[in-house]
């Protein structure tokens, strides 16, 4: 009796992780990797358990194919392609394989670098860094991008991102070029985007804000700096949508001997004298900080940015109830690294690197953050802008 008990216990055991793999059969996460060289979208199958990739497709979306996103609902990915003419493409997510279908096409003002969509999924956010605008285009119930601008702002010098925060109620778009993060709120009658009140907040001189991560709690907000390579952390005021800043942290230890970067010149007036040119400043012959990508963990517990000089990963952590930021360490990664995206269990980050062949998965300890390889995989030329989408 007790041998029969035994092996019924046993066969039970060994029925539990069975039953664990059936009810995740039908999860998916697909990664998806636009690479501008080669004008290519690469479409990657991730093992939940391992991190593990493996490639299932690719699309020619056309060069210059840059930053994506995802809508809210899983179904479709926006590609935006920064060469001429300037346009974004809707394209159908099946959710078995993940490849991905063409389904609109829509004209944009400018070359964009960066694409979002509001928390309804119904608005397109695109900025223009070399326009110095924001534009925002609808998006129809199909979840198509089929008609232009419906919202065109003009924005400070080189405007990089533009995100809307976890509430749906406000957007925050950055201005390298002018040290300034805009605040608005968004009409959810009218779906327009209005100046808050102040309509902005500044940087200090010559941090140059990029791109932007909001807390899974939607107190705090981080913006990384491209020309200084700090993160800036803010508070973000749920009833009013403002944002105050808490701490600035740097991402690039000093030993690295890289000095700041510096911001695009103001285009010179019409009337300027032919010939001008700018002046040199001092130190124009050593590295300079080229700070990319930010992104935080579904838990918030972890926070990671990239530097494209040094092609590094740097890790914060985030304390509990106060957002505040601890730097912790660098982590080697693909040359250039331009984009990072964490998935949606937090246990895997991916790297893409503009001047690598390779895409890097890499698994988060969940005690302290750090990083330790999967694996590297190949991609094709060009690999910036990742997204991650997972099944159901």
């Amino acid at each position: 009796m007790m041998r029969l008990a035994l092996r019924t216990v046993v066969m039970m055991a060994g029925l539990i992780p069975l039953a664990f793999a059936g009810s995740s059969a039908s999860a998916k996460t697909f990664v998806y990797v636009s690479a501008a060289t080669d004008g290519m979208i690469d479409t990657y199958v991730m093992d939940e358990a391992t991190g593990v990739l493996t490639s299932s497709g690719k699309l020619d979306a056309g060069k210059m194919v840059m930053p994506m996103t995802v809508s809210p609902d899983k179904k479709h990915l926006y590609a935006v392609v920064r060469s001429q003419p300037y346009r974004v493409l809707t394209l159908a997510i099946d959710p078995v394989t993940g490849g991905l279908k063409q389904e609109a096409v829509a004209a944009l003002p400018d070359s964009m670098p960066y694409v979002s969509t509001d928390k309804s999924g119904r608005l397109l956010f695109t900025v223009s860094y070399g326009g110095d605008k924001l534009a925002v285009l609808p998006i129809n119930a199909e979840g198509l991008v089929v008609d232009g601008t419906r919202q065109l702002i003009a924005t400070g010098r080189n405007a990089h991102s533009i995100v809307n925060d976890h509430s749906g109620k406000y957007v925050f778009a950055t201005n390298l070029g002018s040290d300034v993060v805009l605040q608005f709120v968004l009409n959810p009658m009218t779906g327009m985007l209005e100046p808050n009140d102040p309509p902005s907040v500044r940087t200090r001189s010559g941090f140059g804000p990029r791109h932007i991560a909001i807390s899974p709690d939607n107190k705090s907000v981080y913006v990384i700096t491209e020309l200084t390579g700090h993160v800036i952390h803010y508070t973000l005021d749920n009833t009013k949508g403002t944002l105050r800043e808490i701490a600035s942290i740097s991402s690039v230890p000093a030993d690295t001997g890289l000095v700041p970067g510096i911001a695009p010149p103001a285009p010179p007036p019409f009337n300027a004298p032919s010939g001008l040119t700018n002046q040199k400043t001092s130190g124009e012959d050593k590295p300079r900080i080229w700070a990319a990508d930010i992104g935080i963990t579904p838990n918030g517990r972890f926070l990671y940015t990239t530097e494209r000089t040094t092609s590094k990963i740097a890790l914060f952590t985030v304390q509990a109830g106060t957002g505040n930021l601890a730097y912790i360490a660098n982590f080697p990664t693909e040359k250039q690294p331009r984009g990072i995206r964490i998935d949606a269990s937090g246990r895997f980050l991916i790297a893409s690197g503009e001047k690598s062949d390779k895409l890097s998965v890499y698994a988060i300890n969940q005690t302290d953050g750090t990083l330790a390889e999967v694996g590297r995989y190949p991609v094709d030329a060009g690999a910036n802008w990742i997204e991650v989408v997972s099944w159901p």
